[in-house]
């Protein structure tokens, strides 16, 4: 029989290692981003400001952050918008197939981005369509909208079909219903959709470097920084890429979630 006090012991000493193993190595690169010298390795040699003034000094990783950020914001409000129509359409009318429709909007979900991007690639290669941040955003489109699909498909409830035959009853367009009455109910889950889209693309690397040629978003210029070798420049930019997504989640949290959570 084991004891409660061995039981809560173990618990908190699994606890412990759970979230060292997760964010162990986020605490190291960012303690190393502080490092008074040219390597990012111990011993460490005291605190300094001076690889985050350089990363904000460096015209070619500020493009990059304007870049990822424009992307990432760009694409997510268009994976919404495409997730959301099919979402309605989905949910609300009957469609011929409609359940092979659901399967395939969400199996790119299932898909490696290797393959995505790679099949996208020779797709623009065929059409003749040249390499830049419209092709890395359609690409992200592809991999976040059946996020955002999935997100907002399970949000929609008869209760709210209720209220939209309500509207419709009253003489409301189709489009309105759409537009003034589904979206304003959903849009916690479309926030929520949104959000989540912006942090998977804001960092999403593999198809940002297969997708792009002369502008390049963030993780893409962090890569061509690290080729060659360590820095405390580059904890740096790492750093400031952990909390771009760390600042998203927790606007997710506040705003969206607990706003749920009090209605």
């Amino acid at each position: 029989m084991i004891s409660p006090r061995f039981s809560k012991i173990a618990s908190w000493v699994y606890l412990a290692a759970l979230y060292g193993f997760i964010f162990l190595p986020v605490a190291v690169l960012v303690l190393f981003s502080f490092q008074d010298g040219r390597l990012p390795v111990p011993p460490f040699n005291g605190v300094t400001l001076k690889w985050y003034g350089e990363v904000f000094a460096d015209s070619r990783l500020m493009s990059a952050l304007g870049n990822s950020l424009m992307v990432a914001i760009g694409s997510s409000l268009v994976a919404c918008v495409l997730g959301f129509c099919a979402a309605y359409g989905l949910a609300r009318y009957i469609l011929p197939a409609s359940r092979l429709q659901r399967g395939l909007l969400v199996a790119p979900m299932t898909v490696s981005y290797l393959i995505i991007a790679l099949g996208l690639l020779s797709t623009f290669n065929w059409l003749g369509v040249s390499l830049s941040l419209w092709t890395v955003g359609i690409g992200h489109v592809v991999i976040n909208l059946p996020l955002c699909f999935a997100i907002i498909y399970a949000s929609m409830g008869d209760h709210q079909k209720n209220i939209e035959r309500a509207a419709r009853d009253l003489g409301a367009a189709e489009w309105q219903v759409m537009t003034q009455i589904s979206a304003p109910m959903l849009m916690p889950s479309i926030l929520a959709a949104f959000f989540l889209s912006v942090t998977f693309s804001w960092d999403e690397f593999i198809i940002a470097f297969l997708l792009s040629r002369f502008d390049v978003t963030l993780p893409v210029e962090i890569w061509s920084m690290l080729r060659s070798g360590l820095n405390p420049k580059t904890n740096a930019v790492g750093s400031v890429v952990f909390l771009v997504s760390v600042a998203l989640l927790l606007i997710l949290e506040l705003i969206v979630f607990r706003r749920t959570a009090k209605k």
